[in-house]
């Protein structure tokens, strides 16, 4: 894991490693300054030297300084290299994910991934500047002062041995007491935050059917959860501030009782108990350091884990090593015994023993009931989803031997619920070429039905979308989708549903357009509507993950029960 982590300094290693170099330095200093005033009590002011006062207290100006600008160092340097980490972390993970098939993000689901790029990442990096500097400040200086603390004085050293190990078995009692809270609140914030997601992403159904209250019931739910575990976790690391007060409150007497009793006895001088103090304090905040640390390391440990179960996820879906396929000659495509699964310890299969041969240029209708595996069926061509036994070919490819971009490139997918991202109407159509020219846009909206509304709006191509496309309506939503795949100019489109909130009407004159604009483009139309189907070449009829039949319109509606009973129930409803 810390491996994995340390992988994403690169550029601040340089900072990594010079903040525990100005930290070292800065002990080293600031140790020695409580053995120098000593040294100026007892031959100073014990015995009224000014001369010796001027020269000492100069020298520990000097040091006290140095000390300060190598502290100050220390803090800039570790502040940038754990933001560095952290900026560094976020861009793998993000980086990462972009590689990530749908199984892979259904494993770890989008809530998740936000909360481990925010939350977890924001822990990461205060755990990170702790360990460059504090981490190294705190044992350090508890080495040092121990050492220190032997040369004034051994025997009231000793104290200190005596002493730490105590306070280092309360420590870890506590840490281990708490350490089993963080992994929980952290799915907590998973929880929470895939609340608030899906609430303001649904907020029009929320208010349609006036769910604010169950809303925000859910909510309260989700963060009493989070306090409940976040309380019960500090209170026990609440422990430690009154745990360390205790023992220095308590070291103090010790140290003042024995030293006093050495000093009657003349073996020990003023200022050198002065410096027994000072270590004292030195010994006990370097392990109450020590306890802060230990409980950011232990709340970071779990987000770290999370963070390297992202980086190290493998996808499961990737381009060749080696002499990938990287032209697309046509859209013919071959199922062979295809079978696929979600789950890979599941018996249920989505798809089963599927065998299918659509040619170059046909159009192919799909039907069957919601979950007959229509969208799984289709999801395999682009390698969506690799199937888990028999293959698909493409061109006479296999499709895992082709390169990811050159598949994806030629097969353009087109969903009921399509996504439009911020910008323009105009950035939006170019994601399915972004070196389109303004000709080109128009001419692919054009087949869609789209560029008649879109001049509509005052700023023409360069109207804004809002955050999801809210200002456009579902069917406008689906045209613009619809136009920002054909610019792909792919060999094989794909239409999941994607125009179910268009007027028959139109989708009448998208499907006409289609045809007779893209003649060489296989193209694939998912429908529950078989009006939306029925003048295509053939027509699949799925039925519980496998093709029950294929035909024409009329050849299915003779033959095919279930294709005829829903035929006559939407002709029903059509009268």
């Amino acid at each position: 894991m810390i491996k994995t982590l340390l992988k994403s300094v690169r550029q601040y290693k340089t900072q990594s490693l010079l903040s525990p170099l100005c930290v070292a330095i800065e002990v080293f200093i600031e140790m020695f300054i409580p053995y120098i005033m000593g040294w100026l009590i007892d031959n100073g002011i014990m015995k009224a030297n000014m001369p010796y006062i001027v020269k000492t207290g100069s020298f520990l100006l000097i040091m006290a300084f140095f000390s300060l600008i190598m502290g100050a160092l220390a803090s800039y340097f570790s502040s940038k290299a754990a933001a560095g980490l952290a900026a560094n972390l976020r861009q793998d993970m993000f980086f990462h994910t972009q590689d990530f098939s749908f199984e892979n993000i259904d494993k770890f689901s989008s809530s998740s991934l936000v909360t481990r790029l925010t939350t977890d990442i924001n822990n990461v990096q205060l755990a990170y500047q702790m360990v460059i500097r504090i981490a190294v400040r705190a044992p350090l200086m508890l080495v040092v002062s121990v050492i220190m603390a032997f040369a004034v004085n051994s025997e009231l050293a000793v104290l200190f041995v005596i002493l730490a190990p105590f306070m280092a078995i309360l420590l870890a009692l506590i840490i281990k007491s708490a350490f089993p809270y963080f992994p929980k609140i952290f799915k907590g914030y998973d929880r929470l935050n895939r609340t608030v997601r899906e609430n303001v992403r649904g907020v029009r159904e929320v208010k349609t059917y006036v769910h604010e209250k169950e809303q925000i019931e859910e909510f309260q739910k989700s963060s009493n959860y989070i306090y409940k575990l976040f309380t019960a976790a500090q209170k026990i690391m609440a422990l430690n501030a009154p745990v360390m007060m205790l023992l220095l409150n308590g070291s103090m007497l010790l140290l003042s009782w024995f030293g006093a009793n050495l000093i009657v006895n003349k073996s020990m001088q003023t200022g050198q108990l002065v410096s027994m103090f000072s270590y004292s304090n030195s010994v006990l905040f370097s392990l109450m350091m020590l306890s802060m640390i230990f409980t950011q390391l232990t709340i970071s440990q779990a987000s770290a884990k999370r963070i390297v179960e992202v980086i190290d996820e493998v996808p499961t879906i990737s381009k060749p090593k080696q002499h990938p396929v990287t032209e697309f000659t046509n859209g013919d495509i071959l199922f062979d015994h295809v079978n696929f699964k979600y789950e890979k310890d599941s018996d249920v299969y989505a798809l089963k023993d599927i065998n299918l041969h659509i040619h170059s240029g046909e159009t192919i209708g799909i039907i069957g009931e919601t979950g007959s595996g229509k969208s799984t069926l289709v999801a395999m061509i682009p390698r969506l989803y690799d199937s888990t036994g028999g293959a698909v070919r493409v061109a006479g490819h296999n499709v895992r031997s082709y390169d990811l971009k050159t598949l994806r490139d030629n097969v353009a997918m087109v969903l009921q619920k399509n996504v439009l991202f911020s910008g323009t109407i105009k950035d939006n159509l170019k994601w399915g070429n972004e070196n389109a020219s303004d000709e080109e846009v128009i001419a692919a909206s054009k087949v869609a039905h789209a560029d008649d509304f879109i001049k509509e709006f005052p700023d023409g191509y360069d109207t804004m979308i809002e955050q999801g496309g809210n200002n456009v309506s579902g069917g406008q939503k689906q045209r613009i989708t619809i136009a920002r795949a054909l610019l792909k100019k792919p060999k094989v489109l794909i239409l999941d549903d994607s125009t179910s909130a268009v007027d028959t009407k139109t989708e009448k004159e998208i499907r006409l357009a289609l045809r007779r604009d893209l003649p060489k483009t296989t193209k694939i139309i998912i429908s529950q509507r078989i009006v939306s189907i029925k003048d295509a070449d053939r027509i699949i009829v799925m039925n519980h993950g496998k093709i029950e039949d294929i035909g024409t319109h009329d050849e299915l509606i003779k033959r095919n029960e279930l294709y005829s009973s829903i035929n006559k129930f939407q002709e029903e409803q059509g009268k």
